[in-house]
């Protein structure tokens, strides 16, 4: 979204669409994380400039990019006593943006069509708050005024520029649902600083605020996670805060939210990266929140973990915990060295430091749009400090589909991945995951495959669940859970996919797939076992054969030809395919399958 901050910067739409990957995003893996060499340029440039943080404070450009067709952005230079058939069109033009922004729209009062930022008297803008507040009331929408600016314009009196927040859920859903996933290092404050945001309690420095998230014994014991854990956080439509502290359980959240956030807090050590990568690349997270200690700094699986983030192109913001814990110096220190981090060429960052709530809103509204733009916050969970203003960029984020993709995408027949699967008393076998096209409804009848001989096999959704919350229809993108009755549990594994009985899905042994090898200490050959991450397929394969050459070594690109050693798996051409083993990691898409014969298993 056009902000009042930071320049415009191009590229945004497709961030996620596949395509080509950073040249040097290779250099955020391996034991080091990169070459000295890269990283001195960096460090040199950084000294160079003399510029930090400074950098990014956000000053009055005198201009916005122009007023785009689509999108959830409307600027208005002034709306005072529109006749009846004005408001009208006003309305209906307000529906259109809060359509596009699914159910959020941001309007701009003061600001020609052209970007140019005119301003209102204060008189003026009173009389188009007014009408501004009677639009919103017209469609049952909510309205909260980010931001109000005074601008020099050629006039001698003071203007203002008012950003105003206005948000609807629509009356076909729910609420708007963003998936983050959470990362950083071990013992960075991941899941405490989600205790504190989903339960409304600050810690008590001794890691109280975390005790809720953890599923296991062990976690609690040793405090680390192990396993992948979901919170959520919600906002209702006036943008305030709904958590556990006002709300018992997660459906009062669900019904008192017009937005959700759902965290899914990763495991941050080393030996359980095979559970953060599953992860990342089954639960389609929207955003990455990488969470970095102040007094460690990047440590361990930080850079790792950056650098998968960066390789599956997911946009990333940075959290830097525990400012309580350090002297003022220790926190520049860890912030420089993020910065350079950020500003090498595997990388390619422009860090954007957020110390105000006007520059929250301005760091949300740019992250959302533009690749290049990586929001850092520095708070405590301790303290509190600065926990407010990630708050309101979560508030403000905008989700990355709009209203069409998301209607494309519901066009198509459904195809829901199984991540999790449960047995649950009185209920039955229960699967979790992500429907990641079409439209799965209650009572529908559905095909699961493939079977270790590569069958499809019946089934009926008896409930949905989203949130612990029921829920009747299921659209495209969300997760939720699937209530399948007596189906035997034994038939069924992480990833397996639900899909249309009409549906003809591709099942195959053999796939060739384009791969970048990002880090290997020598060179990949024939008849290496790796771990292939393909969506919520997870399974050990052979690489049979490189096309055109002997060997691959880091940072060179080839066409692979793997088998999978223990089932079949369903695949789709152009999905994006992580592979890994020890430290060896090679990033791509799958090109080709030789796929084999799938039949329906009996009625």
């Amino acid at each position: 979204m056009p902000a009042l901050g930071v320049p415009c910067q191009a590229g945004g739409a497709g961030r996620r669409a596949g395509g080509g990957m950073e040249p040097r995003v290779f250099e955020l893996f391996g034991p080091t994380g990169g070459s000295a060499g890269a990283r001195g340029k960096a460090a040199a440039k950084g000294k160079k400039t003399g510029k930090g943080r400074g950098r990014t404070k956000s000053n009055n450009p005198p201009y916005l990019p122009p007023e785009a067709e689509d999108g959830n952005i409307e600027y208005k230079l002034k709306l005072v006593n529109p006749s009846q058939y004005r408001f009208e069109h006003l309305v209906t033009q307000m529906k259109w943006r809060l359509q596009e922004g699914r159910g959020e729209a941001v309007y701009q009062i003061g600001v020609e069509d052209n970007g140019l930022l005119v301003g209102l008297s204060e008189e003026e803008m009173r009389a188009s708050m007014l009408t501004l507040h009677r639009m919103a009331e017209k469609v049952g929408a909510d309205l909260t005024v980010l931001r109000e600016r005074e601008v020099d314009y050629d006039s001698g009196s003071p203007r203002k520029i008012t950003e105003v927040l206005i948000r609807k859920v629509p009356d076909n859903q729910q609420f708007l649902d963003l998936r983050v996933a959470v990362l950083g290092n071990v013992d960075s404050g991941k899941s405490t600083l989600l205790g504190v945001l989903t339960q409304g309690e600050l810690d008590n420095g001794r890691g109280r605020a975390r005790l809720n998230l953890f599923r296991h014994l062990h976690e609690i014991q040793s405090g680390r996670t192990s396993s992948i854990s979901f919170e959520i956080l919600g906002f209702n439509s006036k943008g305030e805060v709904v958590n556990y502290s006002e709300s018992r359980t997660a459906e009062q959240i669900c019904e008192s939210a017009s937005k959700m956030i759902t965290f899914i807090d990763l495991a941050g050590h080393h030996k359980y990266l095979k559970t953060t990568i599953f992860g990342l690349t089954s639960y389609c997270p929207d955003f990455a929140m990488l969470v970095v200690s102040a007094n460690t700094g990047i440590a361990g699986t930080t850079r790792e973990h950056l650098g998968l983030a960066m390789a599956l192109k997911v946009p990333f913001f940075l959290v830097v915990s525990k400012v309580d814990l350090c002297s003022a110096s220790t926190v520049e220190r860890t912030l420089r060295q993020l910065e350079r981090t950020l500003k090498q060429p595997g990388c390619n960052k422009l860090p954007f430091m957020v110390r105000s709530d006007d520059d929250a809103v301005t760091a949300a509204q740019q992250f959302a749009q533009s690749p290049n733009i990586t929001p850092i916050f520095a708070l405590s969970s301790v303290s509190g400090e600065s926990l407010d203003l990630l708050k309101v960029f979560l508030n403000i984020l905008p989700p990355l589909t709009n209203s069409r993709e998301q209607e494309e995408l519901m066009q198509q027949l459904p195809e829901f991945q199984v991540d999790e699967i449960y047995t649950v008393p009185e209920v039955g076998t229960v699967v979790g995951g992500t429907l990641y096209s079409g439209v799965c409804k209650e009572g529908e009848h559905l095909m699961v495959g493939p079977t270790d001989g590569g069958l499809f096999l019946p089934l009926k959704v008896c409930s949905i669940q989203r949130n612990r919350s029921a829920c009747r229809v299921l659209r495209a993108g969300q997760a939720a859970t699937l209530a399948l009755g007596a189906f035997d549990r034994s038939l069924l594994r992480k990833g397996m996919v639900l899909v249309g009985p009409e549906m003809m899905p591709t099942v195959c042994w053999v796939f060739e797939a384009e791969i970048v090898l990002l880090f290997h200490a020598t060179s990949c050959r024939r008849g290496v076992q790796v771990t292939v991450h393909v969506g919520n397929v997870r399974q050990t394969a052979v690489l049979e054969h490189i096309h055109g050459k002997d060997e691959l070594r880091t940072g060179e690109k080839a066409l692979l030809r793997f088998r999978f050693i223990k089932h079949p798996e369903y695949l789709k051409p152009g999905t994006k395919l992580l592979f890994r083993e020890g430290l060896t990691k090679g990033i791509g898409h799958v090109c080709s399958l030789q796929a084999i014969r799938t039949d329906t298993g009996p009625l």
